[in-house]
């Protein structure tokens, strides 16, 4: 048994760009920008930020255009899928992406009419299961709490 599966939670980098393919299939493309945060050896806090791209096809890339903007949060949930080309200088490219299939507006949903109060999660969207297209989906939900280090001295087991 294999699985594929990504779930992230974090803000969008840039708005979505959203375009037609010549057979009639809305497809999305943003980024999403996760943060890990630690302390090293020496007491320093370090943080690492990932920045992940991903596509959203069909119905859920045109509520993507319509609702989601920079700086965002959202969650998504998808399978990840490597897509290569040649460039312009004669070079073979790759880029691995978040295929969506899922995804939650986590700042309370915004755009025109959402109705949603801030701080209170979106509810869920999820593209139905069709035939896949050949490349690119995913989305995913958070709360508003700080991001706080634990420490396992404030594990009470």
């Amino acid at each position: 048994m294999d699985l594929n599966k990504a779930m992230v939670i974090g803000r969008l980098t840039r708005d979505p760009e959203s375009r037609t393919t010549p057979s009639g299939q809305t497809v999305t493309n943003f980024s999403v920008a996760t943060n890990f945060k630690w302390t090293d050896q020496s007491g320093q806090k370090q943080e690492r930020v990932e920045y992940h791209d991903v596509v959203a096809w069909r119905k859920l890339a045109e509520i993507c255009a319509q609702y989601l903007e920079k700086g965002r949060r959202v969650y998504v949930e998808g399978r990840l899928q490597t897509r290569d080309w040649e460039g312009q200088d004669g070079v073979k490219r790759y880029r691995t992406e978040i295929v969506t299939d899922n995804m939650i507006m986590l700042d309370g949903g915004g755009g025109q009419g959402s109705g949603q109060s801030k701080g209170e999660p979106a509810p869920a969207i999820e593209n139905k299961p069709q035939e896949t297209p050949k490349k690119d989906d995913a989305p995913k939900p958070a709360s508003n709490t700080s991001e706080e280090e634990v420490s396992i001295e404030d594990i009470p087991f």
